[in-house]
């Protein structure tokens, strides 16, 4: 078939590529976010999937919005028999879900119809799952409401970040994404609508939204910090200035008591308190900073008694 592929992050690569080396399909396409400033220059940077494109020879559309006319000319032009779509990043408007005969295929990296949104892996960790997986479902205007292509699934382990499963669904999803294609050029796949009963949602994950409460329970605090590993990137405050946080390990019951945000360096940990049990810091990132074992961060800051974090 011919596709056009959009997506725009670097878990998006793995289905492009998998898609590029398939022997039945031809990407004459790839649909991307423009081009952003990054780094301390600001410099425009292409995203990692129109980088990939670009290496392949694969022309790339980098529209602010995909209901431009003239990406829906080039759309119409191009004529693709199916859009997969991984992480692209924006709304596709009903004038260009029209233009292909088998739709847009959305690779979703939760089980539908659990975690809609744009944080599904997120979602799943902080709210403590134990499985999870990737979907391929036939884009409509809904939030990812549509029909059913496929599935598969994957355990979350007791410390998987975000980083590490989204790595995990990204290279699995990607074969999934692929085996769809498969079936929908033989016609041998047939969309199943989605159950009425388990929908939840899984918004955007702000800065916000990943500064640790040390007045909520050790497991709640560790799924947190975990579900926003390593974006944006769990943080609190010390000294008024703000620390960064990487994974925590509850400490076993029993074995120190603190009250909640009280800090006690040890010669190799650092332990701070919490609802329940401490939890045990790993890496902290003071601002300004490269990331740091807590213990050589506290040997430097000289951790006073009764210090917080908050």
């Amino acid at each position: 078939m011919r596709l056009l592929f959009a997506g725009t992050p670097e878990p998006a690569v793995p289905a492009l590529q998998a898609l590029l080396d398939s022997p039945r399909h031809e990407v004459v396409g790839v649909l991307t976010r423009p081009d952003a400033p990054a780094g301390r220059g600001r410099s425009l940077v292409r995203s990692p999937i129109g980088q990939l494109a670009d290496a392949h020879g694969v022309p790339v559309f980098t529209p602010a919005r995909p209901r431009e006319p003239e990406f829906l000319d080039a759309l119409v032009e191009l004529a693709p028999d199916c859009a997969p779509v991984v992480a692209y990043g924006a709304l596709v408007p009903r004038a260009a879900l029209e233009v292909p005969r088998f739709g847009w295929v959305n690779l979703h990296f939760s089980l539908l119809p659990a975690w809609r949104g744009a944080a599904p892996v997120q979602a799943a960790i902080r709210h403590g799952d134990e499985i999870t997986g990737a979907t391929t479902f036939l884009l409509e205007e809904g939030l990812d409401t549509g029909p059913t292509f496929g599935v598969v699934t994957d355990s979350i382990g007791d410390r998987d970040t975000t980083g590490d499963l989204l790595g995990r669904l990204a290279v699995s999803g990607a074969q999934l994404l692929v085996a769809t294609m498969d079936g929908l050029e033989d016609g041998t796949l047939r969309a199943v609508p989605q159950p009425v009963d388990g929908v939840s949602l899984a918004p955007k994950v702000t800065a916000a939204d990943a500064r640790v409460d040390f007045a909520l329970p050790a497991l709640a605090i560790d799924r947190l910090v975990r579900s926003v590993t390593p974006e944006p990137g769990a943080w609190c405050s010390f000294r008024e200035a703000r620390l960064g946080l990487g994974p925590v390990t509850p400490v076993r019951t029993g074995e120190v008591e603190l009250e909640p945000g009280e800090l006690r360096a040890e010669k190799k940990r650092v332990l701070v308190g919490t609802a329940t049990v401490p939890v045990q810091l790993g890496e902290v990132r003071p601002v300004g900073k490269r990331a740091m074992p807590a213990a050589d961060w506290a040997r430097g800051v000289r951790i006073g008694e009764g210090e917080r974090l908050g």
